[in-house]
């Protein structure tokens, strides 16, 4: 079973999950915590992480995905934030994405640069790489 946890795609990964007939064999559940407060009340990311690396960031991805896999039956989580744009936070570009995957007893974090190509590109290529790494790590135990 496999639960989603998303900022900057807004639930597009679980949509593009549901859309495969039988998805519900493996698909347990979607988490959409865009803002912070949601990060920290249904995730149960700490403020401190959130105040020390900012929302974009592998320790918060990874806070993410295991929050996203304790609060679900799944095995597996992926968590998902970034700067979808239009132009740059103040300390992070356009299109810079963090991923998180909480499988097992195990946790794996990763950046991504995926570019400035404008909101609808970086949030559908972030959607992408989030499905090839469920895909890549989708045997894992």
């Amino acid at each position: 079973m496999l639960a989603t946890a998303e900022s900057c795609t807004g639930g597009m990964i679980a949509a593009a999950l549901t859309d495969v007939p039988g998805s519900s064999a493996v698909f347990d559940r979607g988490f959409i915590t865009y803002s912070n407060p949601a990060k920290i009340e249904t995730l149960g990311v700490k403020i401190e992480t959130l105040a020390a690396h900012g929302a974009v960031s592998e320790p918060v991805v990874a806070e993410m995905a295991e929050g996203a896999r304790a609060r679900s039956r799944a095995f597996m989580s992926i968590a998902v934030s970034g700067i979808a744009g239009p132009g740059p936070s103040e300390n992070k570009p356009e299109g810079r994405g963090c991923f998180g995957l909480s499988f097992g007893s195990d946790v794996a974090t990763e950046p991504e640069d995926i570019g400035a190509r404008g909101r609808e590109a970086v949030r559908r290529a972030t959607v992408e790489h989030a499905l090839a790494l469920i895909l890549l790590h989708a045997g894992d135990d």
